[in-house]
């Protein structure tokens, strides 16, 4: 029998949890919850969980700190709960690492959708959906697609799922200019909404982990007003 794809759902606000864990369970997912930032640290220490929802205002621990903490220690997909509708919430999040996040009122069906998108680009990178041996280079980075590494110079470098897709996308089209909302309908596999924000963020994370200088890329450009490409080293 397949395993059950465990998904963590932290949030203070126990008839939130409750809610988004009755909509999981429906669509055949097993739930495990917490209220607040520790309480999710202790349930990743104990358990393998393969996505987390979480929330950013929460007491004890909340989730910025929360996930600064699980990013340290793994790339697993994180989608942000949040509030408010300011940008700034969401910028941090997906600064410190999310890979996504959807704003408070929300529909279920659509964090539902997301969950689904997002376990769906996890599982490729994991393994689970390997198609043939590549490995890609490009100057000092060399991304490998059947072990999902990628070294800088010979150096490891650590990359979320989100961020690995989006490199890939690029080393697989050298050259090639990419809007933000084409690279976000590749990448998120659906229909870009505020897509800028969210790409940009992802972009300038990807260029702090393979960039000598971040500020002045060599690899990863931006074409203003077009999008972004990389350049053929």
């Amino acid at each position: 029998m397949q395993q059950k794809m465990k998904i963590l759902v932290c949030d203070d606000d126990k008839e939130i949890v409750e809610a988004i864990s009755i909509y999981l369970n429906q669509e055949g997912y097993e739930v495990v919850t917490a209220y607040n930032g520790k309480e999710a640290l202790e349930v990743l220490k104990e358990q393998e969980v393969h996505l987390i929802i979480l929330d950013i205002m929460m007491p004890e621990l909340d989730g910025i700190h929360a996930l600064l903490k699980i990013r340290e220690e793994s790339s697993i997909p994180v989608i942000l709960l949040s509030a408010k509708s300011e940008d700034v919430d969401k910028i941090l999040g997906l600064n410190v690492g999310a890979d996504d996040y959807v704003t408070k009122p929300f529909n279920p069906l659509e964090l539902v959708a997301r969950v689904k998108s997002q376990l769906r680009r996890y599982t490729k990178l994991g393994g689970m959906e390997i198609a043939s041996s590549n490995t890609l280079v490009n100057g000092s980075i060399t991304l490998d697609k059947d072990q999902k590494t990628v070294s800088v110079d010979g150096e490891l470098v650590k990359l979320t799922p989100t961020e690995f897709k989006i490199l890939q996308l690029f080393m697989e089209n050298v050259g090639i200019v990419f809007s933000s909302s084409q690279i976000y309908e590749r990448v998120w596999d659906e229909d870009a909404y505020s897509a800028e924000n969210i790409v940009s963020v992802h972009i300038r994370r990807i260029r702090e982990k393979i960039e000598i200088d971040p500020k002045n890329p060599d690899y990863i450009k931006v074409m203003w007003g077009v999008g972004y490409r990389m350049e053929k080293k």
